[in-house]
């Protein structure tokens, strides 16, 4: 009881009780190697474990970012339907995007779409089993930055965002063009969901 007491009023104190980061993404697979081949060369990640059942990857300090579980006779589901739409990866700048562009483009693997939302410029890619992965930046120095545009007219106007070619993109960012006018999404008026 009096742990339970020191617990409630350390979150009362604190008013807010939140995770302190997003740990880690579990996929479930009837073909773990291909998945965990995949995200490896994606993330630019290592395998730290893998044993029939279950592989981990990890990419920074965490002790493992993604996990792939095999489950023999597992069937990709016909139709699309309620679940997860994708998981994103933040880089540090637009070089670094650009670079795993590039890298991913040399072992043949290229994004689905590209968009750039506002909020972050942004590359869908599809892993072996289909599910889709955002690699993404950041568009604005500060979260405070992003979340006023998030709440800004044009945001309202078009929430998706407008689409790139990473090509010109790249070529841009190669010519010198300031990455700051490289990040900002530019006015295309009202846009709906994408059919994807």
């Amino acid at each position: 009881m009096v742990l339970e007491d020191a617990v409630a009023r350390a979150a009362a104190d604190r008013q807010k009780v939140a995770p302190t980061k997003l740990a880690h993404v579990v996929f479930r697979t009837a073909a773990k190697q291909p998945m965990l081949d995949w995200y490896s060369k994606v993330l630019d990640g290592e395998v730290v474990f893998d044993n029939a059942f279950i592989g981990f990857i990890t990419y920074d300090d965490e002790h493992h970012r993604v996990a792939v579980i095999e489950v023999p006779d597992l069937q990709r589901p016909e139709r699309i339907g309620p679940g997860l739409h994708h998981v994103a990866f933040t880089y540090g700048s637009l070089t670094d995007l650009l670079h795993t562009y590039e890298r991913l483009k040399a072992e043949d693997i290229r994004p689905q779409y590209c968009i750039n939302h506002g909020p972050t410029t942004s590359m869908y890619y599809g892993d072996p089993d289909g599910n889709r992965v955002e690699l993404q930046i950041d568009n604005f120095p500060t979260m405070e930055e992003a979340t006023a545009w998030l709440n800004s007219p044009a945001f309202a106007e078009n929430p998706i965002g407008v689409d790139f070619d990473p090509e010109e993109l790249l070529a841009k960012h190669r010519r010198g063009v300031p990455e700051a006018e490289l990040k900002r999404r530019p006015n295309i008026g009202p846009r709906g969901l994408p059919a994807r």
